[in-house]
């Protein structure tokens, strides 16, 4: 198999002419190899397209353009082409292990097995055959690093003399892609001792440090890059990244650094030919950094190339986002419903798709359609089920207490380890009370239930003892109308010890409160320790002085006792 180094040592004066013609060639596949490095795909894709029109018989321009093809995974597009490239020069190997390569993406293994067996039928001893076959195991959604291995083994083992710093780079980035960074930055910096304008080296580095926080150093590699070559594009798309994690972890400089991104993000797009592609994935790096109004106009004119790409699926997402994001919930319904309507992409369809459906629906005024995607949203991701409590929230709030509680058991019921989980069984407590009327003993105990989980998971929250006493109080009516047993009893004195010794401060706004609270006391202890119920009305008097229950009762219990009459004397 010829390969570009063979050619290079076989120049020779007889052949001058013929090399001439090769040199032009190799220049020519080498500027789509630096385009395709640049993620300049369109510009790529041009090139090697005229390469395979004019040399027809190189192998080697169709796996480069098949290669492209699979970057951007159009697959059925990449294995067309690789089918050409083995009909073009049948024992050129790599054409196979691009059609294997594409069987990975397809998640068929055995058929990718097969194509990188023929592929080292006719490859065995070139290096580039194992090296593309263990960057097609990396390349996939789920890596095959002991597949992998191996065969970048081989290949270093093989291109022991003149080498190739790609073999050095697919090296660093198995390491890499494992987090095992002490050992890739090694194979990286080997790889810049061949080439110090390898660029991709500096990005990769910077991605590395990107990954373990360290901010500063990532920044200082990838401003290396763009230091030696202002016109690198995956540059700039790194440090657009990496501006936008660094905004999370600085809050304090978050809006500079977002702002950052975007700005680097912007380069990476103007530097990359504005391709579908990279407008695509300008467009997704828009949804991270949350800037939907440049979204919505972005994906306004965004189009596949072809109609029936499932980018398409994509692009509609994004739109639907955009537009309910930006509130404009009748159009994010038109546009996710069109979402829905793609059969061919069901198993696509996200928790989030229905989230969003969910937030139009509601925002369209359609609350009970809402319930039922958000719903079905949080059931597919449960990390989102504060979207869900929001719609229980908005029914309390209107007071429609028989939809809130359906919906805030739901909410409970599917992720009981959300941090705000306290929060929803109290918004379920206090709806079913209110409902409850504090007469639905039923309905009450389902609330005190509710009541306990807050306890639990926030042992110092006042207002749910307020309302466990509360509750108790109407339950025991129910029970004992006529002589009560105190239920409420522990719950108001938690309440009081809370209010006036753990959190004091809180006191001056929750004088009513607590005045009804040393009341309910002084009620229950009037019958079993008059003293006590004293001490509590006094209270009651003390930061309500105007309190006439307290005040009634405290002269009743303060009322010396009746005499009884004297018999009268007999004379």
């Amino acid at each position: 198999m010829k390969t570009m180094k063979m050619i290079k040592k076989a120049i020779t004066l007889s052949l001058g002419l013929v090399m001439m013609g090769g040199a032009s060639f190799a220049q020519s596949l080498a500027d789509a190899k630096k385009a395709i490095d640049a993620e300049q795909y369109q510009k790529a894709t041009s090139m090697l397209k005229t390469l395979v029109n004019s040399q027809a018989s190189k192998g080697e321009n169709y796996f480069s353009l098949g290669e492209v093809y699979l970057r951007t995974d159009d697959i059925d597009s990449a294995r067309a082409v690789f089918s050409k490239g083995i009909t073009a020069e049948p024992k050129y190997a790599l054409n196979y292990v691009g059609l294997g390569h594409a069987d990975l993406k397809s998640n068929n293994a055995t058929s990718a097995k097969t194509n990188f067996d023929k592929a080292l039928s006719f490859g065995a001893k070139d290096y580039l055959t194992y090296l593309a076959i263990g960057k097609a195991y990396l390349d996939q959604k789920t890596p095959d690093y002991a597949a992998a291995l191996p065969n970048l083994q081989k290949a270093d083992e093989l291109d022991s003399k003149d080498k190739d710093p790609e073999t050095f780079l697919a090296i660093a980035d198995y390491y890499a892609m494992q987090h095992k960074n002490s050992e890739a930055y090694n194979m990286y910096l080997r790889a810049t001792d061949i080439n110090p304008a390898l660029y991709r080296v500096n990005v990769q580095i910077g991605k590395m440090y990107k990954e373990a926080y360290a901010f500063a150093e990532a920044e200082a590699q990838l401003k290396k890059a763009v230091a030696g070559d202002p016109n690198y594009g995956p540059a700039y798309r790194e440090l657009a990244e990496l501006y936008l994690q660094w905004s999370y972890q600085d809050p304090k400089n978050g809006d500079a650094k977002r702002a950052d991104a975007l700005t680097n993000m912007k380069k990476y797009l103007d530097l990359t030919d504005k391709s579908f592609e990279s407008r695509l994935r300008y467009a997704q790096f828009l949804v991270y950094a949350g800037d939907f109004a440049t979204l919505s106009n972005e994906v306004a004119t965004l189009n596949a190339p072809d109609a029936n790409n499932p980018k398409t699926f994509v692009v509609i997402r994004m739109r639907g986002y955009s537009a309910i994001e930006n509130k404009n919930y009748p159009q994010g319904v038109q546009f996710m419903n069109e979402l829905f309507a793609r059969k061919q992409d069901t198993a696509r369809i996200l928790g989030s798709d229905y989230l969003y459906l969910g937030k139009a629906l509601q925002g369209t005024g359609n609350d009970s359609l809402a319930v039922v995607n958000i719903t079905r949203g949080v059931e597919l991701d449960t990390t989102k089920v504060e979207d869900l409590a929001e719609i229980g929230k908005k029914f309390y709030a209107e007071k429609k207490y028989d939809k809130a509680i359906p919906v805030f058991k739901k909410v409970v019921s599917l992720n009981s380890k959300n941090p705000n989980m306290a929060m929803n069984y109290y918004y379920l407590a206090l709806a079913e009370y209110v409902k409850s009327g504090a007469k639905d003993r039923a309905l009450l105990v389902e609330s005190d239930s509710a009541l306990a989980k807050v306890i639990t998971l926030a042992p110092e929250y006042d207002p749910a003892f307020l309302y466990r006493a509360r509750i108790n109080k109407a339950i025991d009516v129910i029970d004992n109308p006529e002589t009560q047993k105190g239920l409420a009893v522990p719950f108001y004195e938690k309440y009081i010890t809370l209010l006036t010794v753990t959190k004091p401060e809180k006191a001056a706004a929750n004088v009513k409160n607590l005045a009804d609270s040393y009341n309910y006391l002084g009620f229950y202890y009037s019958g079993v320790d008059k003293e006590k119920a004293k001490e509590y009305f006094n209270k009651t008097l003390s930061i309500d002085p105007s309190n006439a229950y307290a005040a009634d009762n405290l002269k009743l219990l303060s009322a010396p006792p009746a005499q009884p009459k004297k018999a009268p004397i007999k004379k």
